[in-house]
């Protein structure tokens, strides 16, 4: 792609030179900056609003739960909520991970909310807001150094993202500019869908294989007998069955030092040391007083047991003291094998219908609760031959995923790198 004729300097030190033709304006100045400062509330029982804000990990997530007179609702309110437009700019002010997210409004509907800590631009006639939303994608890292708080909870202010600099084009630009970078960006989506179809199609071939040879073994022929429970249904006749309470004691000890290392519990990845994740949630000043957890311990996350957020830790450490640790009798379980089983998704299923609250972010499965499911055990040698003829039959699925997800990584990347050499002028879209 082609440069443009002249450049100058735009006054800026971190945007640096800019076609000569392009101006330098403050957000504020082509923006109307509209702020909520409180998310709308309302009860179950209203069942009709439509709020963007941030779930699993989606920030501009959109719930459509049923409409019902929501402009009447808010509008009779003692406060006066402002409903979202076609074409408005949105970008999430608090977070660790998610704070300087944007999101670009492009429904024709006007019942649409937001939740109380996300930013809207509503752009002037001489500009053009998918060319906001796109530089504003660039200044992404800039946000964040900009956010004040700590790294689990930043919040950027109004006023300082208000004064942030853009580079504007003629609206004409503008307009080829963000054409363009629609059509470039939604084939490298394309691409990136295909690979993370590619990825889920493998994770689910891998989880078959994997729940058939836990639950059943790796002999098809072997004679099988009905266990009594639902959730178990036919196992091999040769297995046994028992209540967790007399597979598992419930270990209730405590961090006087709070020196171990901390661990996470994730229906996603498991038991992993917190140091080699990324998340956002409130760090606790001090580990004293959190649940020691030893290798080859069951960890629960009580509060998502019902989604699966339990397994065996690799690693000794601490938890949350709200969690649960379970600590073998006896040597029923090879470890990795007994890591597989408790995430199981028709025994995580199990978990659900025993968990008892409200709400799905209120279900708690408590450790009685756990220590009355029954669970089949396979010999010890079998247990150990089934964990090796996975390794075997996994390593290549695993290794393709790997490939897959390395490849999404370029394609984000690259699109990250075109947007930012386009709205900044470095390159010029004829």
């Amino acid at each position: 792609m082609e440069r443009y004729c002249e450049y100058k300097d735009s006054g800026v030190k971190w945007l640096g030179r800019i076609p000569s033709h392009w101006e330098s304006i403050r957000l504020e100045n082509i923006c109307s900056v509209i702020f909520m400062g409180q998310t709308p509330v309302y009860s179950l029982e209203d069942n009709g609003l439509y709020i963007i804000g941030q779930k699993n990990n989606q920030l501009f997530h959109i719930d459509l739960s049923g409409i019902k007179n929501a402009n009447e609702k808010f509008y009779s309110s003692r406060r006066k909520y402002e409903f979202l437009k076609y074409g408005d700019v949105l970008l999430n002010t608090l977070g660790g991970g998610s704070v300087g997210r944007v999101g670009f409004f492009d429904l024709d509907r006007e019942d649409i909310l937001t939740d109380g800590h996300i930013l809207i631009f509503r752009c002037k006639k001489s500009v053009y807001s998918k060319y906001i939303y796109y530089y504003l994608n660039t200044k992404r890292g800039y946000l964040e150094n900009m956010a004040s708080g700590s790294t689990n909870q930043m919040f950027l202010l109004q006023k300082d993202v208000k004064k942030l600099k853009v580079p504007i084009p003629p609206r004409q630009e503008q307009l080829a500019i963000s054409d363009f970078l629609d059509a470039v960006t939604s084939k490298i989506d394309e691409a990136i869908a295909q690979q993370q179809m590619m990825i889920d199609l493998l994770n689910e071939r891998k989880q078959i294989i994997i729940n058939n040879a836990v639950s059943k073994g790796l002999n098809t022929k072997a004679p099988m007998k009905d266990s009594g429970v639902d959730w178990i249904g036919e196992i091999p006749e040769h297995w046994d069955i028992k209540r967790g309470k007399f597979l598992f004691d419930i270990i209730n000890e405590y961090s006087s030092t709070g020196e171990e290392e901390l661990l996470t519990v994730s229906d996603r990845t498991g038991i992993t040391p917190r140091s080699m994740k990324n998340v956002t949630m409130f760090m606790a000043e001090s580990l004293v007083g959190y649940k020691k957890c030893k290798i080859g311990d069951i960890c629960s996350n009580i509060m998502w047991m019902w989604h699966g957020a339990v397994g065996v830790t690799k690693y000794d450490g601490v938890i949350s003291p709200s969690y649960g640790v379970y600590r073998q009798k006896k040597l029923y379980y090879n470890g990795e094998y007994l890591d597989m089983l408790l995430r199981l998704p028709q025994l995580v299923k199990f978990y659900a219908s025993r968990s008892t609250g409200l709400t799905e972010s209120r279900l708690r499965l408590y450790p009685d609760d756990f220590m009355n499911i029954y669970f089949f055990i396979p010999p010890i040698e079998e247990q150990e031959m089934i964990v090796k003829r996975l390794k075997t039959i996994c390593e290549p699925i695993e290794s393709a995923i790997d490939t897959a997800t390395q490849q999404i990584n370029l394609l984000q990347e690259r699109k990250q790198i075109i947007i930012n050499d386009v709205v900044t002028g470095k390159v010029k879209v004829s």
